[in-house]
């Protein structure tokens, strides 16, 4: 089968090449890939940065968000079956500690992610065990199919605590906080403002629905943001962008009291005042990790099948699998932000 590998270490060296099809287990099935997403974690892989020199082992087959239709199913399997069309949670989890019995298996100590840890979905075929396979409803189109997981850690971070007429600031307008903006509208945000530098994304903030985007390369990033919430402070921000100045900034403008969840994975340590920024501030930081599995999984399928419309513009680009360092390289110059693959 054609795979998309990250071949070597380094810069780039991302590469089509050839694989055996998975064999499966009693209680795997076999999927036939229609579309799958590139995701800023492909993107850390593709530029080789810190975080993928010490956890990405070339050559490793790519990707991790897609959707597709079963073709074999395991004996043991039930409840799904061939033809079906589906998406799968990429976390592999043991399913016997203590967090994954008590509904915590997106924290689960010993988890494997496809595309990371083990062969992802940058191929013809993938395997999965059929726990983590998530059947689509026929609403849902493969192109949205094939975004679940992103949209999922949205989700997540969003309604981690709640936004419902609360002043919400979002930092980072990348495809997740995109999806972040759209998900905290539609779930009632009172005004809701959105931090990001690049003029595309700045734009497709907007029409996710951000009452009023501010740029932090601007003059006094905190002034425009208290001016953008008619002088009152955020009760709620999610940090998506990874950024520590992003992180800084969030701690700084936050109300008093605040919630603070935190999905984007900064490159390098932070170094935080939590005296004066978290404690004295008495401010609840969450970290988000994945998604809540299945809790999330339900929630992103309901608000498809209602929703879809206000999520089709972040998905900028639709490409052939043969077009992956193209997709890396308008995703680099801010011209994509959201690129599926079709395969």
């Amino acid at each position: 089968m054609k795979v998309i590998i990250k071949a070597r270490e380094g810069m780039g060296n991302v590469e089509l090449a050839q694989r055996p099809v998975p064999e499966i287990n009693e209680n795997e099935v076999l999927i036939k890939i229609r579309k799958a997403g590139i995701c800023g974690t492909d993107f850390h892989i593709y530029k080789w940065d810190k975080w993928s020199q010490n956890r990405i082992k070339p050559p490793l087959i790519m990707g991790h968000e897609f959707a597709g239709e079963i073709v074999e199913t395991g004996k043991a399997v039930k409840g799904l079956h061939i033809g079906q069309r589906v998406s799968a949670e990429g976390h592999i989890t043991c399913q016997k500690c203590k967090l994954c019995r008590t509904g915590r298996g997106h924290i689960c100590n010993d988890i494997e992610i496809i595309g990371v840890d083990r062969a992802g979905c940058f191929a013809e075929y993938i395997k999965m065990p059929a726990m983590n396979v998530w059947p689509l409803d026929d609403e849902i189109e493969d192109k949205y199919g094939a975004i679940m997981d992103p949209l999922g850690n949205a989700m997540h971070t969003v309604m981690a605590q709640p936004v419902s007429s609360r002043d919400v600031l979002i930092t980072g307008g990348g495809s997740i906080g995109l999806f972040a903006t759209a998900i905290a509208k539609r779930f009632g945000a009172a005004r809701l403002v959105v931090s990001e530098p690049q003029p595309y994304k700045a734009q497709l903030a907007k029409k996710a629905g951000a009452d009023e985007v501010i740029n932090p390369l601007g003059d006094n990033p905190k002034e425009q943001i208290l001016e953008a919430f008619h002088g009152r402070q955020p009760e709620v921000v999610l940090e998506m962008s990874g950024f520590p100045s992003a992180f800084q900034l969030g701690l700084e403008v936050i109300e008093n009291g605040g919630d603070m969840a935190i999905l984007g994975i900064p490159s390098e340590d932070l170094n935080i005042d939590m005296g004066k920024y978290v404690i004295f501030k008495g401010i609840t930081l969450r970290g988000i990790n994945g998604r809540r599995m299945f809790d999330t999984w339900y929630q992103c399928q309901n608000f498809l099948k209602g929703n879809s419309s206000f999520i089709d513009h972040v998905i900028t680009h639709e490409l052939p699998m043969e077009d992956i360092n193209e997709g890396f390289r308008l995703m680099s110059e801010s011209k994509a932000v959201k690129v599926v693959l079709d395969f």
